[in-house]
């Protein structure tokens, strides 16, 4: 018996040990980052400013893939078929803890992701063009009222949190509206300055363009107004009780070693904690928002049964049948 422990007690140990060494010289060649939004926009521009800062700190490039489409989606599912080994990592946006309850998948995005770090959340808000009649929140409304279904928006992907809380706030205000979905705010903010749609929701990577004239700022989402918009009003202090920041970070795929998540985590901590990450949120009214790895993975538990509410709230979740 005793025989047979000593045994058991080698295998095991001889399997820790590459293990161990492996998570003690990761990583050895570039981290792939997989961005759910297309380049240019405000998500793929800061997060280019985390890798830079946190390939000092990792001793290897950590190189921005765009998988842009689906709201985001996209490099979570990608993470399915990748190795647990560390080198693949994706961003998670709030959008992942909806597709259950709308779309047939065969992987869960809590039990099925080894989630690393969260690193900032959005500022959002909605802009019409500078030459709409729709000159304030009341405007917007009083012509859905008039013309239902006919008030078309653009967002960053079906099911995203610009979508998703569009509907949500059509919902307070009593109007319909027509959703239009975009891959990113690149391709977003050129169909609202195009005329091609009346309105869109977006993370304020339109910021630039309503500064610059071309577009009007009708609301931010928020639990306070945006210091560079002070005049412009929050969701709640037009009577409609939400506020939305859609945080997000990144995770690896299931089954990566722990020491391996706490390499990347420490990393991309240190890297969050650059003056220069700092300053290119604050570019776009975003600030760094941390959570460890433990308080990630329990945020994405709580967020995904708080989704399931709004996807039944909104009438969107998918027939089982």
């Amino acid at each position: 018996m005793q025989r047979r422990h000593l045994i058991q007690a080698a295998a095991a140990s001889s399997i820790a040990m590459p293990l161990a060494a492996f998570s003690q010289s990761f990583p050895q060649r570039p981290i792939k980052m997989m961005i759910g939004f297309s380049p240019g926009g405000p998500t793929d521009i800061t997060m280019r400013q985390l890798a830079e800062n946190a390939s000092r700190h990792l001793g290897q490039p950590v190189i921005v893939e765009n998988k842009a489409g689906a709201g985001g989606v996209l490099g979570a599912a990608a993470l399915q078929s990748s190795p647990a080994d560390g080198y693949t990592i994706a961003q998670l946006p709030l959008g992942i803890f909806r597709l259950p309850y709308t779309t047939k998948i065969n992987w869960h995005p809590v039990k099925d992701i080894a989630y690393i770090i969260n690193v900032t959340g959005y500022a959002f808000g909605m802009v019409v063009p500078a030459d709409s009649p729709l000159k304030t929140w009341t405007h917007f409304v009083g012509w859905a009222k008039a013309n239902p279904g006919r008030l078309t928006y653009a967002s960053t992907g079906q099911l995203s949190s610009p979508h998703l809380t569009t509907e949500l706030i059509a919902q307070h205000a009593g109007i319909e509206l027509q959703h239009i979905p975009y891959k990113g705010s690149t391709e977003l903010n050129q169909a609202v300055v195009g005329g091609h749609v009346m309105a869109a929701s977006d993370s304020t990577g339109f910021g630039p363009m309503v500064q610059a004239g071309r577009l009007r700022l009708l609301n931010t989402w928020g639990d306070k107004r945006l210091p560079k918009f002070p005049d412009t009003p929050t969701l709640k202090e037009l009577g409609i009780p939400i506020v939305q920041a859609s945080p997000f970070g990144f995770g690896a795929p299931r089954g990566t070693p722990p020491a391996v998540v706490k390499r990347l985590h420490d990393a991309f901590k240190k890297a969050m904690e650059e003056p220069s990450y700092v300053q290119a949120l604050a570019k776009y009214d975003m600030l760094p928002m941390y959570m460890s790895t433990a308080g990630y993975e329990k945020f994405a538990q709580d967020t995904f049964v708080r989704e399931k509410a709004l996807i039944e709230k909104l009438g969107l979740a998918r027939s089982t049948s």
